[in-house]
């Protein structure tokens, strides 16, 4: 492969490995998958040399730019690269194929290996990765599953990938469960970007030909924006709705949400953003149950009077397919329970 054909995004895969030489930063906030991240300038050198070039001048940021990815690309060839055979080829990207990758494709070929730059870098694939949710979104056969707060549907698009159906499991992408209290404990969202990376991911390793089971979502999960085209595409598609008793909802909800009762604090603080909504008397009864621990009264009246009286109309209202629904009845959201509601599903009787 000559070192003068440039590499598009489509042949990243004919490579040994693929280097993300932006910052560490950069890297978190979104990379290609399966990317190393071999900076040559980090975090703080990367903003010292920006604030040189504007304030001192071109050549000194130059000067001192170059110092600085030269001791870096030492400690990669020392540290992450002193193992790999004369015939490795790596593929190297920075932000859109300009010196920092360019600079480490240079000292890769000095050494004998078969390195190459991918054209327009990072910028270039955050582009396909656009183009390909618009592109593939419209063509999922999309089974959308619905339920009042509680019904365990996470819980059954698992149950369903594990008999295996195909899944698009859009709240674990998110790492949040989509309610004002979905918070993952110690956990947090990707940036809306790696988002829609891990997204992408997923779409071109369906098969379009068969149904793909997803939870009806609002248009934001957390703090993250679902792709539009996507959420269009939902709300056309067919609907699948779980009908589990408020007993066994509220079962499920204290087994699922437990662990909101280990920093009460928090909860009763999250609790506060309703109290447009629901009224300071209510709310503060909420926030004296969280602070108390009593998660099961705490709970039931949050489906009763916050949760609960808007679903139906909501679902009407969002989903174009709502009324010819196919509606599973369950009193048991334990694991037998989903597993069986999984079997419904997918040989409907």
């Amino acid at each position: 492969m000559s070192h003068r054909q440039p590499i598009r995004i489509a042949d990243r895969h004919r490579f040994d490995c693929l280097i993300d030489a932006r910052t560490p930063e950069e890297f978190e906030l979104d990379h290609i998958p399966g990317a190393i991240n071999c900076p040559v300038l980090d975090n703080e050198e990367r903003v010292r040399i920006g604030t040189i070039y504007k304030q001192v001048s071109p050549f000194e940021a130059k000067r001192l730019g170059a110092a600085m990815v030269s001791a870096n690309l030492a400690r990669h060839l020392h540290e992450t690269f002193a193992d790999k055979p004369a015939n490795w080829k790596p593929l190297v990207y920075c932000w859109r194929g300009g010196l920092r990758s360019g600079s480490m494709v240079t000292w890769l070929r000095l050494v004998g290996w078969d390195a190459q730059q991918l054209a327009g870098g990072y910028k270039s694939y955050r582009g396909h990765v656009v183009e390909q949710i618009e592109t593939l979104a419209p063509q999922l056969q999309l089974r959308v599953l619905c339920g009042a707060t509680g019904s365990a549907k996470t819980r059954v698009l698992h149950a369903l990938e594990q008999a295996g159906a195909q899944v698009l499991d859009l709240e674990g992408y998110a790492r949040h469960k989509g309610s004002l209290l979905g918070n993952l404990p110690g956990v947090e969202q990707p940036s809306q970007k790696y988002f829609e990376t891990l997204l992408v991911q997923q779409l071109q390793a369906m098969d379009l030909s068969r149904p793909i089971y997803v939870e009806g979502e609002s248009v934001k999960i957390g703090r993250i924006c679902l792709p539009l085209v996507l959420v269009k595409h939902m709300r056309t598609s067919p609907v699948i709705e779980v009908r589990a008793t408020p007993e066994a909802r509220l079962a499920y909800l204290l087994r699922d949400y437990a662990y909101l009762g280990d920093d009460p604090a928090a909860l009763a603080e999250k609790l506060g953003w309703l109290k447009e909504l629901q009224g300071k008397e209510a709310v503060m009864r909420w926030q004296a149950w969280a602070h108390e621990g009593q998660l099961s009264p705490l709970f039931a009246e949050l489906m009763r009077l916050h949760y609960d009286p808007h679903y139906e109309r909501s679902q009407e209202k969002h989903f174009v397919q709502w009324p010819g629904r196919i509606s599973l009845a369950t009193d048991d959201l334990g694991e037998r329970g989903i597993e069986e509601l999984a079997r419904r599903i997918l040989s409907p009787a």
